[in-house]
């Protein structure tokens, strides 16, 4: 309902009594405190019941409406209102009622109760109403007050909490959500938005509300609760909505406003944390990962990536977010934080999603943990290099370095200062991942850089379970502390001068004509340990061996004849890696 126009029923004889708290605030004038005469020639007010709240009491010239049970001094009834099932609508001090009634109706509260007797010369006097009021007849009237109001009142509105912070107020043309009950004037509920667990959703000033509930809710703000007390010919007037509501009824909105837009609004952004270096910003294709949390306008969250402990991982500005967020999420810097408000028709719509309600205003705070292009590679900063720099690394060298690892945010993921000892590997050779083999390249001994690997060249989409996330952009600041010259590619053993005529008969100790694994893992072992030859640097000595026994191997029996036997220079094609 929430004040909505609506088709109503024939108008009634009488108005309401005293508006809420939020109405003109008026005290009843005095009553005769005699109560009743005894003899009955003088009117008669007993005041049976008053409420503790007397915001506003009858006039005349107020409009009421109000039930009443009508009977003579033995009982006998003669009239009652609550038998047709509608209050009395009447105009109070115009001639409309008899003398008496407009006398007693004056001073009355909404929900207050009167006894009221009124004497023949105040009522139908020495006539009478033929065929139901005798001659010269006392009349008692048990009188229970529902309704007033005035052709001169306006909107009423009295707001009773209002947010600290208000940077928005509503106008002419906004969307609103709100929750509302709402009431008569004597408290009993018509219509209710929680009852039915919705929101009611509406523009405001456009005529698809009431024009007293158009009024009303100009000026407030997301969060600010109101009381909008309507007269009903800014309501549904004569005629009521045809339902729950008469005619000539005044009403009473509970408001609280949840959410507020403007069809012509765009995103708005609020910068709460912006790093004081920021290298670099999101751009259009870039892809991000950041934490949120999600919240409609009055503050209900609906969603949080902390509470997944896993950031929001997505390509900017390509459509895979709602309209809102691709926008929110261009310039911004690694480590940011930032508020980004979208309104309805560039967040879920209509229709909303999930928690997310029709038509809602999305607040989402977020914290951009990294980003980085497809296109991106390896960023490379020298911080130190020394003076003598004439060895740099290359692929097959044997390196020993120092790293620490982190995300682009931050956040530490390994060291091995932490473990005391450095990280080695074979240069080129996939012992790391692709990032870290470009980044270690032409490095010297004693440098220091910082290498920045996007995810395409370290740990990709999935990262490393428990260790690194998926799609992280990585930064190792590494210091190479030991080099050693690797061999040249293809190659994983070279010998350091002449090469003996008579290779094959050398490491065929026992002279039978065939080499086992054992005769030729002694000798390239002696070879290396007499400084004649020299192995790949890094790799496990017996792999090496076994490998190029295995290159030998041709026909695979497990024995090499001279006839297989060849130097790598008499291969047709450098097919293996071996003498």
């Amino acid at each position: 309902m929430a004040g909505r126009r609506g088709p109503g029923c024939g108008s009634l004889l009488l108005l309401l009594p005293a508006l809420l708290e939020s109405w003109a605030a008026c005290q009843a004038p005095p009553v005769p405190a005699a109560g009743i005469p005894a003899d009955g020639t003088e009117l008669g007010v007993e005041r049976r019941f008053v409420p503790e709240s007397c915001p506003r009491a009858v006039r005349p010239g107020d409009f009421v409406r109000y039930h009443y049970l009508g009977a003579f001094p033995d009982g006998t009834r003669f009239d009652s209102s609550y038998d047709r099932g509608s209050t009395f609508n009447v105009f109070v001090g115009k001639g409309q009622l008899i003398a008496g009634m407009d006398q007693a109706l004056v001073g009355m509260c909404v929900n207050e109760r009167r006894f009221v007797k009124i004497p023949p010369k105040l009522a139908y006097g020495s006539e009478g109403v033929p065929g139901v009021i005798p001659p010269n007849a006392v009349l008692h009237f048990d009188v229970l007050l529902i309704d007033l109001w005035n052709s001169e009142d306006e909107v009423q509105v009295q707001t009773y909490f209002k947010p600290e912070k208000c940077p928005r107020t509503v106008e002419v043309s906004d969307f609103v959500r709100y929750h509302y009950n709402g009431t008569f004037l004597d408290g009993t509920l018509f219509d209710s938005s929680h009852n039915r667990m919705r929101t009611y959703d509406t523009y405001v000033g456009i005529g698809w509300l009431i024009p007293g509930m158009d009024q009303g809710l100009l000026g407030m703000c997301v969060g600010e609760k109101r009381i909008i007390t309507i007269p009903p010919f800014l309501a549904y007037g004569e005629d009521g909505d045809g339902k729950e509501i008469p005619g000539q009824a005044s009403l009473v909105f509970d408001v609280v406003l949840l959410d507020l837009h403007n069809p012509k609004d765009g995103i708005a952004i609020e910068n709460q944390v912006v790093p004081e270096s920021c290298e670099r910003r999101s751009q259009t294709g870039d892809f991000i990962r950041y934490h949120y949390n999600g919240t409609l306008l009055d503050g209900t969250l609906f969603d949080s990536s902390y509470s997944r402990n896993h950031t929001y991982d997505t390509y900017v500005g390509k459509g895979y977010v709602i309209a809102g967020m691709d926008e929110g999420l261009l310039g911004v810097c690694t480590g940011e934080k930032r508020r980004i408000i979208i309104p309805p028709h560039l967040g879920y719509g209509e229709e909303g999603r999930g928690k997310i309600p029709g038509s809602a205003v999305l607040v989402f705070d977020i914290h951009v943990v990294d980003f980085h292009n497809p296109s991106d590679s390896v960023s490379i900063t020298v911080h130190y290099k020394p003076s003598n720099c004439t060895v740099l690394s290359k692929k097959g060298d044997y390196l020993k370095y120092h790293y620490n690892a982190s995300l682009l945010d931050g956040t530490l993921l390994d060291s091995t200062h932490s473990l005391g000892k450095t990280y080695n590997i074979v240069l080129g050779s996939g012992q790391v991942v692709l990032g870290m083999d470009m980044g270690l390249q032409d490095m010297c001994v004693g440098e220091r850089r910082t290498v920045v690997i996007p995810p395409h060249l370290g740990y990709g989409e999935h990262g490393v379970e428990g260790e690194v996330p998926g799609s992280a952009v990585l930064v190792f600041d590494i210091e190479l502390l030991e080099l050693v010259s690797g061999l040249p590619e293809g190659y994983m053993f070279v010998w350091n001068g002449e090469v003996s005529p008579n290779l094959f008969e050398e490491i065929d100790q026992n002279h039978d004509g065939e080499v086992l694994l054992e005769e030729f893992s002694e000798y390239i072992q002696t070879q290396v340990d007499t400084g004649k030859g020299k192995l790949a640097p890094g790799f496990d000595f017996e792999k090496i061996v076994k490998n190029m026994f295995t290159n030998q191997d041709r026909d695979g029996n497990g024995k090499v004849t001279a006839e297989e036997f060849k130097l790598k220079d008499q291969e047709a094609k450098e097919e293996h890696d071996e003498l």
